[in-house]
């Protein structure tokens, strides 16, 4: 592997995600929300956000594959992990860690959607809108950056880094 570079420090990250929670909170008033975080990659975020927001809050877990080991995307998404927990009637946030070509959450969106939601959103750390194929938007994004490869903080290549507190660039 090829060397790291700190695109967004962990310090960048944890005001950002302060500032997600206040606006999903303002947004959100009164109301109680479900949380479903993408696996691996979003667990971290997800974690943070959670925290970070003033409501009535649960969260639940879903998995897709569309990566393997690879860096690029195979541009199939299969669901390896459905939600544990009925959605019918409830406000979703689908947290994931970066929105990229659209096609997972575009995927996930469909998926979530059939389960009859009152409503829908979508939380991104990161936006990679230069990569976009499907018309996919974000509600709330925390970064958008450039085309690059990025690992840490949940994100990894090969399973390895996600545990870096900052995001970096693959060199």
């Amino acid at each position: 592997m090829s060397e790291l570079k700190v695109l967004l420090s962990r310090e960048q990250i944890a005001r950002r995600v302060a500032q997600l929670g206040e606006k999903i909170t303002i947004d959100f008033a009164g109301e109680t929300i479900v949380l479903v975080g993408v696996l691996k990659g979003a667990a971290i975020f997800l974690s943070d956000l959670a925290r970070s927001i003033r409501l009535d809050a649960t969260f639940d877990f879903i998995s897709v594959s569309s990566y393997g080991n690879k860096k690029l995307n195979s541009g199939e998404v299969k669901l390896l992990k459905d939600v544990d927990q009925s959605l019918e009637g409830k406000n979703i946030i689908l947290v994931e860690d970066i929105l990229d070509t659209g096609l997972t959450l575009s995927y996930l969106r469909r998926i979530l959607l059939a389960k009859h939601p009152k409503t829908l959103h979508i939380a991104a750390l990161l936006d990679k809108t230069p990569r976009r194929t499907e018309a996919v938007k974000a509600d709330y994004v925390g970064f958008e950056i450039p085309d690059e490869f990025v690992v840490g903080y949940g994100m990894d290549y090969a399973e390895q880094y996600r545990n870096l507190p900052d995001i970096c660039v693959v060199g």
